[in-house]
């Protein structure tokens, strides 16, 4: 109520010393709580892992990638990685992927989506151990039943911990 009784005393041009002082430290504290969350959202945004370079290869591209191995006991200790798969040439009709492996296992396939970019966020572990040790990490474009995909050169990682 005493917000509003400011509010209609300054629209009205009878602004007291009170008033005024009331409204600056209304906007005072607006500013502060405008500027707490740009800072938390930015930290939200902000990196948690390791960059990984970018890969591309003849009509797909992977970038703004970043990727960490999870400790024992958290998220399975997978190998966790991020980033924006994008169909780099609209006009081939032809689909990208990722393509992420780890010890002991094949290679798991995340589907992009044509003349687009979407962000990917995986994890990849074995069950069987506790954290894992290696992985690799491509990007491939599909070019369908009768001519092989091209991929781009494989990543390979390495958990300097878990040694």
């Amino acid at each position: 109520m005493a917000l509003q009784s400011v509010i209609t005393g300054w629209l009205n041009g009878a602004a007291s010393e009170d008033g005024v002082r009331k409204m600056k430290k209304l906007l005072v504290s607006w500013a502060a709580a405008g500027l707490f969350l740009t800072a938390a959202g930015a930290a939200f945004g902000a990196s948690w892992g390791t960059p990984i370079k970018t890969l591309g290869s003849g009509g797909v591209e992977f970038y703004n990638g970043q990727y960490k191995f999870n400790p024992p006991h958290t998220n399975h200790g997978a190998f966790e990685w991020e980033g924006m798969l994008k169909d780099a040439n609209h006009g081939d009709g032809h689909n990208v992927y990722m393509q992420a492996r780890v010890e002991g296992h094949g290679w798991v396939r995340y589907n992009g989506k044509q003349k687009t970019t979407v962000k990917l966020h995986q994890s990849n572990w074995d069950g069987a151990q506790l954290y894992t040790h290696h992985a690799h990490l491509r990007a491939c474009r599909d070019r369908g039943s009768l001519r092989p995909d091209n991929c781009s050169e494989t990543l390979d990682f390495e958990n300097k911990k878990a040694r």
